[in-house]
């Protein structure tokens, strides 16, 4: 691989089942730096590291792959003051026979951005193809409602409408034409938006869920996910609740409509990475692993995603690729998630922890 960044805005790094009760599993925190190694010599970078401050695994994740990567490179070439002398290297041209392994002073970030994201060729091959995969998904969205439910979900996660929410939540897990699985995410993201509600009726849905059929282990999930990823144990404002100026962007988005409702979220990524692309990411819950800083705006990011990363936060990267001048950025994490493996690995995480709420609730 050249020194550019790739063209895909996502590198895979398969690691399904990597904690248990958040803590890393040594095979799978040693695969992990193994893999994140891999893709830092394939782009011959040394990064800036900076980290979840509320997470513990993502500061040893940090820890273990600043040492990794720079043992590996002093070990088989010697750093000296941040250089690495390759002058005996077989065929190697005048300007790289000394380099500066920095992140601070790496001419790469002064490269002008060309964007390259994979177009489709060969059309003509695949027609039959995607015609078959667009027939089939339109089936399944119309035969489970699935318009309904997404809308539902969007506007769960986007809105703060407590009473509308609740209602629509409720009629529809009372259709006929619901899945179990949809059922069981829209309980799943009320639960995680209004946790903190005095008028919650978590326990009324898990009810309903329970009369709908839904067995013990699928409706143990909604306590897991709590668990996992409850107010208690994020270390950041998810859904924006305290953030004065996502308030008020959130009433004037209210007031001017929307215009797809199946596109509103944006994930906590979007956020992330728009306050550091501007030099405003706060150190106090991302601070830099060692002493060093950037004294400029980054340029180069790569972000990690331990749990996994999604393909909307694969389309977050896209769009600030395009949108923002002189930034590139590329994704991983231990997994590409859809919603079925998510839940797998939530359940593996939580294994043997005591419930932190609702555990007055037996029948979940």
């Amino acid at each position: 691989m050249s020194s550019n960044f790739p063209k895909n805005y996502i590198f895979p790094n398969m690691v399904y089942i990597i904690f248990g009760c958040t803590t890393w599993l040594p095979k799978s925190l040693s695969r992990t730096v193994q893999g994140l190694t891999s893709v830092l010599l394939s782009l011959k970078k040394c990064p800036m590291i900076r980290y979840q401050n509320s997470s513990e695994m993502a500061r040893r994740l940090a820890e273990n792959v600043r040492w990794t990567y720079q043992a590996m490179v002093h070990e088989l070439l010697s750093i000296n003051n941040n250089r690495i002398n390759l002058s005996s290297v077989p065929g190697i041209s005048r300007d790289l026979q000394e380099v500066v392994l920095s992140a601070e002073h790496d001419e790469f970030y002064a490269n002008a951005f060309v964007e390259n994201y994979p177009q489709f060729k060969k059309m003509s091959g695949t027609v039959s193809k995607h015609v078959t995969v667009v027939g089939e998904l339109s089936r399944l969205v119309g035969q489970h409602n699935l318009l309904e439910v997404s809308e539902c979900e969007q506007e769960l996660a986007c809105q703060n409408d407590h009473s509308a929410s609740l209602q629509k939540v409720k009629n529809l897990l009372n259709k006929e034409k619901i899945r179990d699985v949809d059922m069981l995410r829209l309980v799943m993201i009320y639960a995680l938006r209004y946790e903190k509600h005095s008028s919650n009726e978590i326990s009324g849905l898990v009810d309903i869920l329970r009369k709908k059929g839904l067995n013990e282990k699928l409706r143990s999930k909604v306590q897991a996910l709590l668990d996992y990823g409850g107010s208690h144990a994020r270390g950041t404002d998810l859904f924006e609740n305290e953030d004065p100026v996502a308030i008020t962007k959130r009433f004037l988005k209210g007031l001017k409509g929307v215009e797809n409702v199946y596109t509103q979220h944006k994930p906590l990524l979007h956020s992330i990475l728009d306050q550091l692309t501007k030099g405003k990411l706060k150190e106090s819950s991302y601070p830099y692993l060692g002493t060093g800083q950037l004294k400029d705006r980054p340029q180069d990011i790569i972000v990690f995603m331990i749990g996994g990363t999604t393909y909307e936060e694969a389309l977050t990267v896209h769009c600030i690729n395009r949108s923002v001048t002189g930034v590139r950025i590329v994704i991983g994490g231990t997994a590409v998630h859809n919603s079925k493996s998510f839940l797998e690995e939530v359940s593996q995480a939580v294994q043997g922890q005591t419930p932190t709420r609702y555990s007055n609730h037996p029948r979940w």
